[in-house]
């Protein structure tokens, strides 16, 4: 039995519209032991997990995964359920999963969903082992296993205060991207409208704002001036004078650091010196200095204030225990912290009580240890500040907030310029003014912690995340910008770069990958083949984006999923052999299966460009979520004309102009003649791409003369569209530099270069060896038509071929008397091809490294500008 791979596939995917494990699980000799051959497994693992009784399984009812269990199924399955079953118990809510046969004897593909990837992966390494004992009736500490699980959840999961953020902006369908695996730094939206968070700290925070409440005294001085009661109070940097600032004061005094926060290192109520001295101790642990001010009589309350509202308020009462006459305090704590409400740090409702130095000193004002027995109903406090994070517990009381005191916590926050503020009031009841009863602020927090108010001990929850939310994005507030995904087999990069460069012309920041790089404003910040979900990310998370211009590669699709949750316009060129044999694609179905993902991420206010003249691009219509438009080289095509006569839209060529139509109303947009990158149409790739990139941006909005612009100011010459059937001078010949390394590409090549009897042409080609041998001879042959001679090399990488392995194998496919050479690599091949040629001929380079072979043509020697080709193209003159 092995796992033979897992994936995280963190975005929109094959699978599933959101987050999966992809497992790849070959469960070997299991394959003939289904789970009713082993005596006492189900009963061993239902004990170990009770909460797969919940599970349905296929049978539909609470139960049914049982049912299955005893009447038999197999390994591959029962993982799937366990893992989802213990991500439950660790916290998170997964039910999605599925196994399912590969075709191979014993190998199961198995996606579970997850939320937090790591956790997951430990979920089903977990998984296993515990099936695999219960099966072999082997002893195994389930609960020590599911308790090491939460451990991990807890290092990895959103704290409180974060998810509640992070949950209203999803349901309000705000992006939602996590910047660090286990810290709570979180982007919200897309490109110019993204907004971060920091647990209940925003990127609308006030620095000023913040560094004034971290030095207490500092903030009590800029609430006195505004007539707000605070407590009065010193800075002190030892224990006598600790202890003098209190006689001044007058006892009970408090004393707390300066720069502290989370009530770490508070102690109250302090009637005696030996109290001050050790409280000033416990507090000098922490950064600055301690500050002593007058203890303010009555309970702790903490007001929630978001956009200059209060908008939750909480009763806060310390640790403590209650006395039973027989459990010493310490043995009270242990019993308090098995409440599951209890986790370490700040994950869960409620923290663990700790039994630290400050609990003893608080022991202590009471006249107990650790070892003493309190009376049955004696409530012992060990603590005296209320923290939910020292184990505090808390009561909502919003209801109950006398308007003035709301009033008062929302000016605090206002004075301190602080878009969520925790007011820290203590009075003996909320209920009534704060000034009548003797009451003040304490303490300004500027990342207040939330969990108190989504989950308080007791009374009313309130859901403080919305607020927060609409106080970054009111309603109706845009989170999201344009994001036109491109996709197919050929010409996804011609269009990608075409469609930035209308959304540039109409003046617009846009972010665009490609498999040559990601651009910014027409920048480059990334090299290489950047089609990937990391690239989309780099585009999304950048603050100046505006439009994002996405290639999406069936590989990263494969690999990770998309980079987005989902776009504005989907496009989809065409699909044809290439790629067949890798990732589990071996048909043409099954690659449109894949490009497929693209159209199902269209939003419901979206469209799907589609391509009508490619049947199996045509039937992705079914599963798109928004509207369609159909792009199509003649208005004869029947599933473009099916479409218009039910009011659908498309874009299409008529009496020689690109038309765009929806229902019976027709637009004449340009003159192909205008076109120059089409040649006046006679390129049948490249009108194809212009009639993509023009549907895409007309379903966007974008001003229809302003496509019109792009659409003749776009050139096919290795500035906008290096390595895109780039036509150049050089000494004289014809070059023609083009990326295309499938049959449809090399098929569409042949068609752009028809043989006139006029030019010999040499052609420079190497193909990638991980295609399967029959894609390499059928591209090979695709060429056959156009060419009369031939340089055949390796690439750099040969992908696990021997050296010349795939030169031979193109070799195969010429006729005898074909003359053919090899060479080395890429570059060895176009100097043999420049070589070989004349003045007058034709170069056809098949580049695999773009950039480096047009370093090559550069540094060739009496480079001079060449005539226009026979495709009539216009020819680059950076070579002059």
């Amino acid at each position: 039995m092995t796992v033979r791979r897992v994936q995280a596939l963190r975005g929109p995917n094959l699978h599933a519209y959101k987050p999966v494990l992809r497992i790849e699980l070959d469960i070997g000799p299991f394959e003939t032991r289904p789970s009713s051959s082993f005596p006492g497994f189900v009963e061993r693992l239902t004990s170990w997990i009770p909460g797969l009784h919940t599970h349905e399984c296929s049978v539909g009812r609470p139960g049914g995964f049982v049912e299955r269990l005893r009447r038999g199924t197999y390994l591959a399955h029962i993982c799937e359920h366990v893992t989802l079953a213990l991500q439950n118990e660790m916290g998170f809510d997964v039910g999605y999963g599925r196994a399912r046969g590969t075709g191979e004897t014993g190998v199961y593909t198995v996606v579970i969903a997850y939320e937090e990837e790591e956790p997951a992966r430990e979920a089903f390494k977990t998984a296993l082992e515990l099936t695999l004992a219960a099966m072999l009736d082997e002893p195994y500490d389930a609960a020590a296993a599911i308790e090491r699980l939460r451990e991990i959840a807890d290092e990895y999961r959103l704290g409180p205060s974060t998810r509640a953020i992070v949950d209203a902006a999803r349901r309000r369908k705000i992006p939602v991207r996590r910047l660090t695996p286990t810290g709570s730094l979180v982007q919200l939206g897309y490109g110019i409208h993204q907004k971060r968070i920091l647990a209940s700290q925003t990127s609308d925070t006030s620095a000023l704002a913040v560094e004034i409440c971290q030095e207490k005294p500092l903030t009590n001085r800029v609430l006195r001036n505004v007539g707000i009661s605070v407590p009065e109070g010193r800075t002190v940097r030892s224990a006598d004078e600790a202890w003098e600032v209190a006689e001044e004061l007058g006892l009970p005094v408090i004393l707390k650091p300066e720069a502290g926060n989370q009530g770490k290192g508070v102690m109250v109520n302090l009637r005696s010196e030996a109290e001050v001295r050790a409280a000033y101790e416990v507090a000098s642990q922490y950064r600055g200095d301690v500050l002593v001010e007058r203890h303010i009589e009555g309970d702790d309350f903490r007001l929630l204030v978001v956009n200059g509202k209060m908008v939750a308020a909480a009763r806060r009462e310390p640790a403590q225990v209650i006395g039973d006459g027989r459990h010493t305090v310490t043995q009270l704590v242990e019993v308090a912290n098995q409440d599951p409400r209890r986790r370490p740090g700040h994950s869960s409702s409620l923290t663990r009580i700790r039994l630290d130095e400050a609990a003893r000193v608080v022991l202590g004002q009471q006249g107990l240890t650790v070892d003493s027995v309190p009376a049955a109903g004696q409530v012992v406090k060990l603590r005296q500040n209320c923290n939910l994070s020292t184990g505090g517990t808390a009561t909502d009381v919003t209801d109950e907030v006398h308007p003035s005191n709301a009033r008062m916590a929302e000016l605090a926050a206002q004075v301190l310029n602080l878009d969520i503020a925790g007011i820290d009031l203590l009075c003996k009841d909320i209920r009534r003014p704060v000034g009548e009863q003797g009451g003040a602020i304490v303490e300004v927090n500027a990342a207040p912690g939330l969990r108190m108010h989504l989950q308080p001990t007791n009374g009313q929850p309130r859901d403080v995340g919305v607020p927060i939310v609409e106080a970054l994005y009111p309603p109706g507030a845009t989170s999201r910008i344009p994001i036109i995904a491109v996709t197919g087999t050929n010409g996804k990069t011609t269009v990608t770069r075409l469609v930035a460069h209308m959304f540039e012309t109409a003046r617009q920041c846009v972010g665009m990958t490609s498999t040559d790089g990601t651009y910014i404003r027409g920048e480059r910040i990334l090299e290489g083949d950047c089609s990937g979900p990391k690239s989309a990310l780099a585009v999304l998370l950048h603050p100046r984006v505006e439009v994002a211009v996405l290639e999406v590669a069936r590989g990263g699709i494969l690999r990770e999923g998309l980079g987005f949750d989902w776009c504005s316009v989907g496009v989809v060129t065409n699909v044809s052999s290439d790629h067949l044999g890798l990732g589990g694609v071996n048909t043409l179905e099954q690659l449109a299966r894949v490009k497929q993902v693209v159209v199902e991420s269209v939003a419901a206010d979206g469209a799907a460009v589609l391509n009508a003249d490619d049947p199996l691009v045509a039937e992705m219509a079914a599963a798109c979520h928004g509207k369609v438009v159909y792009f199509a080289r003649s208005p004869d095509n029947a599933i473009l004309q099916a479409h218009l006569a039910q009011g659908g839209s498309g874009v299409f060529v008529e009496d020689d102009a690109i038309i765009t139509a929806q229902g019976s109303r027709r637009q004449r947009l340009v003159e192909l003649d205008r076109v120059t990158f089409t040649a006046g149409g006679a390129i049948r790739f490249q009108l194809e791409n212009a009639l993509a990139a023009t549907a895409a941006a007309w379903a966007q909005g974008l001003n229809p003369a302003l496509i019109v612009r792009a659409l003749t100011t776009f050139r096919s010459d290795h500035r906008m569209t290096p390595g895109r059937f780039n036509v150049l001078g050089l000494a004289g010949r014809q070059v023609i530099l083009d990326y295309g390394h499938n049959v449809g590409a090399m098929r569409a090549l042949a068609e752009a270069l028809p043989r006139d009897g006029q030019r010999r042409t040499i052609m420079v080609m190497g193909l990638p060896g991980d295609r399967r041998d029959e894609d390499i001879l059928a591209t090979t042959q695709a060429s056959l038509p156009i060419v009369d001679e031939y340089v055949l090399h390796d690439l750099k990488d040969r992908r696990g071929r021997a050296e010349l392995e795939v030169p031979q194998l193109m070799r195969s496919c010429l006729a005898p008397d074909t003359p053919h050479h090899f060479a080395a690599d890429q570059r060895e091949g176009i100097l043999l091809g420049f070589q070989l040629s004349r003045p007058g001929d034709r170069l056809v380079i098949i580049a695999d490294l773009v950039e480096e072979a047009l370093a090559v043509l550069e540094a060739l020697a009496d480079v001079e500008v060449g005539e226009e080709g026979a495709c009539e193209a216009p020819v680059s003159r950076s070579f002059e």
